[in-house]
């Protein structure tokens, strides 16, 4: 695709590239969560943070805690990992490290303010049966590693280190790791501009959606090759962080608020299940954000 035409898409009210829809399978998903007691916005490390605004603590744990259902509706086995005063950012358990064959591989934060994140998630994982990995390199988790199928997409331009995609080729050896680049401060997490939407390989093949304006011309061309089958979101939904969403290969959790990306993932034979995560949105975060996949 041209980078003409990648714009255009990225402009249309449904922008999804023409594929016949097919019967989806949901799969089992466990994933680790955070209640957002301590939820507030009093620093401001991304675009979307405005600390002079009042956030609401209350609501932001009613939102949360309708995510939190919607799982355990879908049948996903949760664990909890328990919040810590003074870390308002710790709800967004995806940025907290990553799993993979038993292995957690734990997060460096890039901004001192989220430091002290990566050694409470890692504790977590060490009680919790897994093997855990201390980053040297500054990472973020699952909010720049991806999983898809057996490749790991590792994004890197804002918060991820491109080095700490050297470690995750050296402790998941038999991985392909693929390095994109992001250039958009607004979707400066791979997870904000990336979706997920087949995390178990359908006919052998793994699907995305994606916004092409957040990539360097050489990812875009990546994706291209790697996915030609892709969704293309509009510029609208991936601005109520429409991608940041989570799928079982089945239903895709996504912001209530991404219509067109909605109606895309209908004609491909998903099940779309919105959600208002609107005051969580104010730090930066939304579905997948809130979500870290246990892989054990």
């Amino acid at each position: 695709m041209t980078d003409t035409a990648r714009r255009s898409a990225s402009q249309e009210p449904t922008a999804a590239k023409s594929a016949a829809p097919q019967e989806r399978v949901a799969t089992q998903r466990t994933v680790l969560m955070c209640r957002p007691e301590h939820f507030t916005v009093s620093y401001r490390i991304n675009p979307w943070m405005h600390p002079e605004d009042p956030t609401d603590t209350s609501l932001a744990v009613r939102q949360w805690e309708e995510l939190y259902k919607i799982y355990l509706d879908l049948g996903f086995e949760v664990e909890l990992i328990a919040p810590i005063p003074g870390l308002p950012d710790m709800v967004y358990a995806a940025n907290g490290g990553f799993t993979l064959d038993g292995i957690a591989y734990g997060a460096k934060f890039q901004y001192p303010e989220r430091g002290p994140e990566g050694p409470a998630y890692m504790e977590w994982f060490a009680a919790n049966g897994f093997e855990v990995r201390e980053p040297v390199s500054v990472n973020e988790g699952e909010g720049d590693f991806l999983l898809v199928g057996d490749r790991i997409l590792a994004g890197t331009g804002f918060r991820s280190d491109a080095a700490s995609h050297d470690e995750l080729r050296r402790i998941y050896g038999d991985r392909e790791v693929v390095t994109l680049t992001l250039i958009d401060p607004s979707f400066y997490h791979l997870d904000t501009a990336i979706a997920v939407l087949d995390p178990v390989p359908v006919n052998g093949h793994s699907n995305i959606a994606f916004l092409p304006k957040a990539f360097d011309a050489h990812s875009l061309d990546i994706l291209d090759e790697l996915y030609p089958d892709a969704v293309v979101v509009n510029d609208d939904d991936a601005a109520v962080l429409g991608l940041n969403s989570f799928s079982d290969g089945k239903n895709v959790v996504i912001a209530s608020r991404a219509v067109g990306f909605e109606a895309s993932l209908r004609e491909r034979g998903y099940t779309p299940i919105g959600v208002d995560l609107s005051e969580l949105l104010l730090g930066g975060g939304g579905v997948k954000c809130c979500t870290l996949e246990l892989r054990r």
